[in-house]
């Protein structure tokens, strides 16, 4: 009920070569994608859709009918859906480096095998870990070029959700012309500290892996099934929360008592070696070190240097003055200690107002209205790196909608049925778009109309 049907994947491919931001270049590169609902005459009515790590094109409806699972983001996108496909024409496109089709380290490299070459191998000359590492930006690039093929020159809408939210804020960036709203959901402006390393022990387990081969194990015949699973096993627990695990799982036994060995003995452990498992048996090693890469490198502000003066916030005014008010009241403390502690208020202080004005410069020139939507259990990709995007939106006057959606599942959160959720991407998707009259009357940049 409500779904889009059965559809069937399109590839595009692109002959002219792609300069990354690693400053390599493919000579040419294919992107699949699926469409959904009906381009309008004007192609006003186009909505793109940006998938997260493990993500691909096929966001929605089934590719046969024996189907068994939907697409991933189902419950968002169909007829009369928070994604109307009654009103919108939708396309998810499959990022390069992926592995679900569109170019990257399992396809086959036009470079590596010269016309007189007389190998004897039987396995295909792909790319493997001769891919170029790829970043937001250049996915975003890539999309734009795909947004020409189609003739669509100014987007609807562009939404994501995790990594998908990072390229939607990257195309209001890069395009700012061509996308009319924004749709960020439990993302962030950038990784922090924790997560790279989340990444980097994912990667670890991937490299270690002595079926990994250099990244060569599709020559090699093998592959890092091992590593790969452990991957997704520190990715999944990410995801979730204490509390929903303690829900779904507690402490229940498998076998109902314990069997005093090193197999799987509690239901959470049954659960992530099989949500391991599935992982390894649909996706690839060389894509997963790829993304997670891209995740680290993710710097919007990048290209947007901006060095500020101290300007201490109420907050740490009132921070300092609780110092100096203990320096009077605790004549035990040393002065070092004091001053120490200052000095790290300042410091953190200082650094909160760089990324702002960072920000805030990043997204001065945008022109597109903004909806941010954080859960509030989203530990990854917490609630308060959500408000860093809004903060700076507003402090640059730009129109941005932000919804903390009280959810239990996480981060994953944002793939879940959840009404007011739902509501909220909805009601930004069918708003009218503010006028150029009144963007100047509250001194905004406005887009395209609608």
């Amino acid at each position: 009920m409500g779904s889009v049907g059965i559809v069937t994947p399109q590839i595009f491919h692109f002959a002219e070569p792609l300069t990354l931001e690693c400053n390599r270049t493919l000579p040419s590169f294919d992107l699949i994608i699926e469409t959904y609902g009906t381009l309008n005459s004007d192609k006003s009515n186009a909505i793109l859709i940006c998938h997260a790590l493990s993500g691909s094109h096929h966001a929605a409806g089934l590719h046969s009918a024996d189907d068994k699972k939907a697409g991933w983001w189902d419950n968002m996108i169909g007829p009369n859906k928070a994604i109307d496909t009654n009103r919108f024409y939708v396309v998810c496109v499959n990022n390069i480096g992926s592995c679900f089709g569109s170019t990257g380290p399992t396809s086959i490299n036009p470079e590596s095998v010269s016309p007189d070459d007389e190998s004897n191998s039987t396995e295909p000359p792909v790319y493997g870990p001769d891919f170029p590492l790829v970043t937001i930006k250049d996915w975003v690039k890539t999309q734009a070029m795909l947004s020409d093929h189609l003739g669509i020159n100014v987007w609807h809408a562009i939404v994501g959700g995790s990594m998908g939210g990072m390229q939607a804020l990257q195309w209001s960036v890069d395009y700012p012309e061509r996308l009319k709203r924004c749709v960020v959901i439990a993302s962030t402006p950038k990784l922090s500290a924790q997560n790279i390393a989340f990444n980097e022990v994912a990667r670890q387990s991937i490299l270690s892996d002595p079926d990994f081969k250099d990244g060569r194990y599709l020559q090699a015949g093998t592959y890092p099934r091992r590593g790969l699973i452990l991957a997704r096993m520190v990715g999944h627990i990410t995801y979730l929360t204490d509390d929903a695990m303690k829900a779904k799982f507690g402490r229940d036994l498998k076998s109902g008592k314990f069997m005093y060995g090193y197999d799987v003995e509690f239901q959470v452990e049954s659960y992530l070696r099989y949500q391991g498992e599935r992982f390894s048996e649909n996706f690839d090693a060389n894509t997963y070190l790829l993304m997670t890469k891209a995740l680290d490198y993710f710097d919007p502000t990048r290209d947007y240097p901006s060095a500020v003066t101290k300007d201490p916030t109420e907050s740490a005014a009132q921070l300092e003055d609780s110092i100096a008010a203990s320096v009077e009241s605790s004549k035990n403390s040393t002065q070092v200690e004091l001053e120490d502690a200052v000095a790290a208020i300042e410091d953190i202080e200082s650094d909160r107002q760089q990324e702002l004005s960072a920000l805030k410069a990043a997204f001065a020139h945008t022109q597109c209205q903004y909806l941010v939507i954080s859960f509030t259990t989203d530990w990854r990709f917490a609630p308060e790196r959500s408000q860093e995007i809004v903060d700076a939106l507003m402090a640059t006057g730009k129109p941005v909608n932000y919804i903390n959606v009280d959810a239990p599942h996480g981060h994953d959160s944002f793939l879940f049925d959840i009404p007011r959720y739902m509501g909220a991407v909805r009601g930004f998707l069918t708003a009218p778009f503010i006028t150029d009259s009144q963007s100047k009357n509250s001194h905004q940049k406005a887009g395209a109309r609608s």
